[in-house]
C-alpha cells in the first residue's frame, strides 16, 4: 500500500510539473488577438460651386512712323595699326561734324561699336600681315524722317562708305500700344459675352486680368534702302530724287490680353 502510494505520489508530481511547463510555453508563444482593422488616411477635396471664363484676345493699331535712326560704319585702311586708328578717329570726327552741320544733335550720336584687326596676304600656304583695317559704328537716332533724304545724299557725297541700317521708328509708341491694349480688352468682353450666351448665363465680374504681350518698341529696319544707299556710295554717285524720297509705311503695335471673368 505504502508502495502504491509513493509510486502515485511521483506521478502525480510529474503531471503536475509537465501541466506547468505547457501553460508557461502557451502563455509565452501566443501573440494577443485583436479585432480593430488597419487605419485608412481619407483626404476630402473641397469644391468650389463659381462657374467663370476665361477668353484672350488681341489688336493692333498702325501707326506711321515719324523718326529713323541710322547707323554708319566708317571703315579705314593703312599699313600699320597707329596709322590706321588715326585715319579712323579723323573720319569719325568728320561724319560727326557734318551731321552736326545738317541740325543732329549731339545727344542723337553715339558710337556704338569699334574693332581693328590685321590684313592678310597668303602665299605658297604661308599669311603675311600687309594692313590693318578699323571699322567704327555710329548710330545716329531721333532723326524727323522729312529730314533723312538730305542727311543720306549728304552722307554719300561726304565719303560715307558704309550705312549698316536704316530704321523707322514711331515717337507715338506708347499712345499707340496703350490704344491696342483698350482694344484688346473691349474685344475680349465681347467675346465672353458671346460665349456666356450660348450657355445661357451672364458675364460677371474680372477674377483676372492678365497682358500677355511683349511691350517692345515698334519698329522696322529697310534693308533694302541700306542697300540703295550703300550702291551710290561706292559708285560716288549723288542720289537722286526718285531714289532718295523716303516712304516709311505704317508700324503695326500689338497688344494681347488674358481674362477671366465670373459666369453669372
Amino acid at each position: 500500500m505504502k508502495k502504491i502510494t509513493k509510486e502515485f505520489l511521483c506521478g502525480l508530481l510529474m503531471v503536475l510539473m509537465f501541466c506547468s511547463l505547457t501553460a508557461c510555453n502557451f502563455a509565452t508563444n501566443t501573440e494577443p488577438i485583436t479585432s480593430e482593422p488597419p487605419s485608412t488616411q481619407i483626404s476630402v477635396a473641397q469644391t468650389d460651386n463659381s462657374r467663370s471664363i476665361t477668353v484672350n484676345s488681341s489688336e493692333t493699331v498702325c501707326v506711321v512712323p515719324d523718326i529713323a535712326q541710322i547707323v554708319y560704319a566708317v571703315r579705314t585702311e593703312a599699313k600699320n595699326a597707329s596709322d590706321c586708328q588715326t585715319q579712323n578717329a579723323e573720319s569719325i570726327s568728320q561724319v560727326i561734324e557734318l551731321l552736326k552741320s545738317l541740325g543732329v544733335g549731339e545727344a542723337s550720336i553715339q558710337t556704338t561699336d569699334y574693332y581693328m584687326h590685321p590684313v592678310y596676304s597668303y602665299s605658297n600656304n604661308t599669311s603675311k600681315v600687309v594692313g590693318y583695317e578699323a571699322t567704327t559704328s555710329l548710330t545716329v537716332s531721333d532723326l524727323p524722317i522729312g529730314d533723312l533724304d538730305c542727311i543720306l545724299s549728304e552722307s554719300v557725297l561726304n565719303g560715307i562708305n558704309t550705312i549698316q541700317s536704316i530704321t523707322y521708328m514711331a515717337s507715338k509708341y506708347d499712345q499707340s500700344y496703350q490704344e491696342a491694349l483698350t482694344k484688346a480688352v473691349t474685344a475680349a468682353y465681347e467675346k465672353a459675352k458671346i460665349l456666356a450666351a450660348a450657355t445661357g448665363s451672364e458675364v460677371g465680374n474680372v477674377i483676372m486680368l492678365q497682358e500677355t504681350s511683349g511691350y517692345t518698341e515698334a519698329r522696322y529696319t529697310d534693308f533694302a534702302r541700306s542697300n540703295l544707299v550703300n550702291s551710290y556710295s561706292a559708285a560716288k554717285e549723288e542720289l537722286s530724287a526718285d531714289t532718295a524720297s523716303v516712304m516709311p509705311g505704317e508700324i503695326s503695335v500689338e497688344a494681347s490680353v488674358l481674362i477671366e471673368y465670373e459666369l453669372k
